[in-house]
């Protein structure tokens, strides 16, 4: 099997042969930039000498009954990946790696490997399934490997092989020349994302249960809700403003205390409790390039660490955008574990389960940063203009887009019903004459029909009760085109005193009798 560095030249690419399952073993830290720890890592091969090619991770899952599923959404995840960016893998290896202290039966590496022995034999039946053959499974545990594929003890003994010193294989050094470097472990990446456990974080949990008794309400309000956001996103931007101005620290661990020690519990907590807003949120993963990027990592790195006690789940949304922003800088081991903790806190949350996939498949990052760069640009170009921001889109630029496409319709509605109301006032005044006769001609008969005007049984003048500057009293309704109401909800609403709320008695006396006896 070998493993070539990026594409070049054919004379100049640089090609390492690994012979043994030792070599396999120590190069697994140079094929992913990173020592994975309690991790089944699948690697696809292609061509007949075994080039390396696609690889997914996986943290290995508690409960046995979980394997076979995992084994085989691994295989397949492996045999898609190599499909879109490259081709199918003729073959693959496995890695299982976890140490005795992670399950509380195991005292040794061996008891590992023996536990492990159903998973590994899952991810050969799933990769087989899918005619992509398990060359070689090798379980990493205790500065030990195991082969599960070899039944020779004596190259592979039961006791397991010790690893090789680190940095003395020919991939190692072939490494460092090539100028990559191995990156941090697991291990070490966790800590920098994991929560408080000092002192402190009593008085951070105290923080965040005002800032979530003082926000919540609001955020949950509409009139409230734009406020936060807009609140959150001007602090943050400070933060980071105060980040970036702070000096370089090159060990990591004091830079994480040092970074600490410039954001107040109070900051932390409205960052935190403002970004739980899906819209909030979706603005800030903007910063994940150029200048901003470092510092938006810092801080994202820095609240999750604030996400203590009671309110762990909220360290969803600030692990996701340092996952998010780390990816997008190149450092895909960091991305991968601050996803995977994002869905350790909060299994449902959708922004990290769009984003692990395409990370732990090591896809290229660029057609989410187009997306998030058309958002800005259209909310920078909405915010020029002095709008309002809200989820990225102005709503009043939208308004004002429909307004103006809807001018012409309403200037074509109003002409409309400038005409129904010309039309509607010559009704009005030829009824009104109808019915002056019909009265002269029922008084001069006699007829039983017509009633006193001061009798009880008159009917009763149409009235329409209108809340008139909220005086609520009654007001007569005038003839049709003298008086219009305001216009309510669609075109076939109609003014007060409009068809059939006329003078009605007028109506009435109308149809007492048939047109030719009048």
């Amino acid at each position: 099997m070998t493993n070539h560095s990026e594409p070049a030249d054919a004379i100049d690419e640089t090609v390492v042969t690994l012979r043994t399952p030792a070599e396999l073993a120590d190069a697994l830290p140079y094929l992913l930039g990173f020592q994975p720890e309690n991790s089944v890592v699948l690697i696809a091969l292609h061509g007949p000498r075994g080039r390396f090619g696609g690889r997914v991770r996986l943290g290995i899952p508690d409960r046995p009954e979980d394997w076979p599923c995992v084994a085989g959404q691994l295989a397949q995840c492996l045999v898609s990946g190599s499909e879109k960016c490259e081709a199918r893998p003729e073959g693959a290896v496995a890695f299982l790696c976890q140490e005795p202290e992670v399950f509380a039966g195991d005292t040794s590496g061996r008891q590992v490997m023996e536990r492990l022995r159903p998973l590994a034999q899952a991810l050969r039946t799933q990769c087989g399934g899918l005619d992509v053959p398990v060359l070689e499974v090798v379980c990493v545990s205790d500065g030990r490997f195991w082969t599960y594929c070899c039944p020779d003890q004596r190259c592979c003994p039961p006791e397991g092989t010790p690893l090789l010193p680190a940095g003395t294989s020919v991939l190692a050094a072939a490494t460092v020349y090539a100028g990559f470097q191995v990156g941090p472990s697991q291990g070490r990446i966790r800590a920098r994302l994991t929560p408080w456990r000092t002192g402190a974080a009593s008085d951070q949990e105290r923080a965040l249960h005002d800032a979530a008794c003082a926000l919540v309400p609001r955020i949950l309000d509409d009139g409230g809700h734009a406020e936060v956001a807009e609140e959150t996103i001007g602090l943050a931007r400070h933060i980071m403003e105060r980040l970036a101005a702070a000096p370089p620290i090159p060990d990591t661990l004091e830079a994480d205390v040092y970074d600490d020690e410039l954001i107040g519990h109070d900051e932390a907590a409205a960052l935190i409790l403002g970004l739980q807003d899906r819209t909030t949120r979706d603005q800030a993963a903007e910063w994940m390039e150029g200048e901003e990027a470092a510092p938006a990592l810092r801080l994202w790195r820095t609240l999750a660490r604030r996400c203590v006690g009671e309110y762990r789940q909220h360290a969803a949304a600030p692990l996701t955008l340092a996952g998010w922003v780390a990816w997008s800088l190149g450092d895909l081991a960091e991305g991968q574990e601050a996803l995977t903790m994002a869905l350790i806190s909060d299994p449902q949350y959708a922004f990290a389960l769009l984003l692990h996939p395409a990370c732990s498949a090591d896809e290229d990052p660029e057609p989410i940063r187009r997306i998030l760069r058309n958002e800005r640009s259209q909310r920078d170009v909405a915010a020029a203009q002095g709008q309002q921001l809200d989820r990225g889109v102005c709503p009043k630029a939208v308004g004002a887009k429909q307004e103006s496409a809807e001018g012409p319709r309403r200037a074509a509605e109003t002409q409309q019903e400038t005409a129904e109301v010309r039309k509607e006032a010559a009704t009005a005044q030829e009824e009104a004459a109808e019915a002056q006769t019909a009265a002269a001609i029922t008084d001069s008969t006699g007829s039983p029909e017509s009633t006193p005007p001061g009798d009880a049984s008159e009917p009763q003048q149409s009235t329409d009760d209108l809340d008139h500057a909220g005086a609520g009293v009654g007001v007569r309704a005038t003839p049709r085109g003298r008086r219009r109401s305001p216009r309510t909800s669609g075109p076939g609403s109609r003014a007060v005193g409009g068809a059939g709320t006329g003078p009605r008695n007028r109506r009435d006396t109308i149809r007492r009798g048939p047109r030719d006896q009048r």
